[in-house]
């Protein structure tokens, strides 16, 4: 079987704006983004809300490489970031942004908690 990886152009344009984006700005995080989203479908990352609330704390930037699934409330005031939501997901997370709004926003990556 042949590996070919991410075949959707939107994905392959993000992953290689978060690779430049690590390279002028000297952060890794955005390499580690871009290294998770390279991932099959199958292997991508999938977050619940519940995990979201467990792992953060008010005012954090989370983001998550691949998809943020409904299960569970979210309490706290935090801002998600992520490659794909879940429809029920978006009604309950009150400020998400995709990942490419993120790095646009925050370049250097400072104060971004990564949950896979």
């Amino acid at each position: 079987m042949k590996i070919s990886g991410p075949t959707n152009p939107n994905l392959q344009s993000l992953i290689k704006e978060l690779k430049t984006c690590s390279i002028t700005n000297k952060v890794n995080i955005w390499k580690r983004i871009a290294t998770e989203l390279e991932k099959s479908t199958r292997n991508r990352r999938k977050v619940n809300i519940h995990q979201i609330q467990k792992y953060s704390n008010d005012g954090e930037t989370i983001i998550v490489p691949g998809k943020v699934l409904s299960m569970g409330n979210l309490t706290k005031q935090v801002k998600v970031a992520a490659w794909a939501f879940s429809e029920e997901a978006k009604t309950k997370i009150k400020d998400s942004i995709t990942i490419e709004q993120l790095m646009k926003d925050n370049p250097k990556g400072s104060k971004v908690k990564i949950i896979c």
